[in-house]
């Protein structure tokens, strides 16, 4: 059955989403905050920055007003930065006051709070009831799935009923919606598999090959899983869509922006110039951080993480933090 549909967030991601959803015969208002690249899209129906070669349907209401796309939506598409997520909900509360039914896109993890969007969204809209809140995630770089290029991805909610709401509304012949009912081990995998991005970025910005990569996915998956089990999610989880299958795409693609930032440290240049340079959201880096103070908090070993940290934030040299993780104690190869 079609639905009203809002997508909040004009990136790359939020562009090839409407359009998906607009394929799929939903009437799709997108949601962009800056009225100049709202005012962009509006006269381009395109934006060769963020999402080059895609054009977006004449009848995807562009907006930059935030209860002009929300009104009478059946379900609200949050296809923001993770670190914006927060803000924007605010904004949803304070406009329409009510709660709603809501899917998460975002793939981080809040710095500070340390919350998962999915808890975001419950606390700061409220009265929204946790079974309406679901978080879609995988292998779906935006270029390809604005193209119709073919994948799969998993969504998630504690609500089984829900979950197989989302499938219905985004599932097409190029677009395969698998469901879960593990929320944390959806959201965690998504958004710490961007670190591990970030880690591959750099070994091949060293010039290492693939061994290399190999290795750190699979160490990277080790720590992630860690994790996940610390924070209550099923181990299995992790080796589905939203852990090992996005895992793969993020470190390996020429899409991810994650892998990118990597690179370009592991070939001499600093963060700031890199993120200064950059029109799209990194969100490992952010998720960097959250990911090292989760590890603190919670006594989790997860070394990669570590080590891209003191990269990142404490100015370590990329050889060095390489040279440090194969040089720890040697230990059996176990998963806890």
């Amino acid at each position: 059955m079609p639905e009203k549909i809002s997508v909040l967030g004009a990136g790359s991601w939020g562009i090839a989403v409407a359009n998906l959803l607009h394929t799929n015969g939903h009437s799709v208002s997108l949601w962009e905050f800056n009225r100049d690249d709202c005012n962009y899209l509006l006269n381009n129906r395109t934006h060769e920055k963020k999402l080059p070669g895609i054009e977006i349907p004449e009848k995807i209401n562009i907006t930059n007003d935030l209860s002009e796309a929300i009104d009478g939506a059946a379900y609200t598409v949050l296809a923001v930065p993770a670190q914006k997520v927060r803000a924007v909900c605010e904004s949803i509360e304070k406009t329409i006051g009510i709660p709603g039914k809501y899917i998460n896109l975002a793939k981080g993890v809040e710095i500070g709070s340390l919350r998962r969007m999915s808890e975001v969204i419950e606390e700061t809209i409220k009265n929204t009831d946790k079974n309406c809140i679901a978080t879609l995630s995988g292998p779906s770089h935006a270029e390809e799935v604005a193209r119709g290029i073919p994948t799969s991805v998993v969504a998630a909610s504690t609500n089984n009923d829900f979950a197989r709401e989302i499938q219905e509304i985004f599932n097409n012949i190029t677009f395969r919606v698998y469901r879960s009912s593990d929320l944390v081990g959806v959201e965690l995998g998504g958004s710490l598999k961007n670190v591990i991005a970030i880690a591959s970025g750099i070994t091949q910005g060293l010039g290492f090959g693939d061994n290399t990569t190999g290795a750190l996915l699979t160490r990277g998956l080790a720590e992630i899983t860690r994790m996940g089990v610390k924070a209550g999610a099923d181990p299995l989880t992790f080796a589905g869509l939203s852990g090992v299958g996005d895992l793969i795409t993020t470190c390996v693609s020429r899409h991810s922006r994650n892998r990118h930032v990597g690179e370009r440290i592991g070939k001499g240049e600093t963060l700031t110039e890199i993120l200064d340079s950059m029109v799209m959201v990194a969100e490992g880096v952010d998720t960097c951080r959250s990911a090292y103070a989760m590890s603190e908090k919670f006594g989790v070993d997860m070394p990669i993480t570590c080590e891209v940290h003191k990269v990142l934030f404490e100015d370590k040299p990329p050889r060095q933090a390489l040279t440090d993780l194969m040089g720890r104690t040697l230990k059996e190869e176990i998963w806890s």
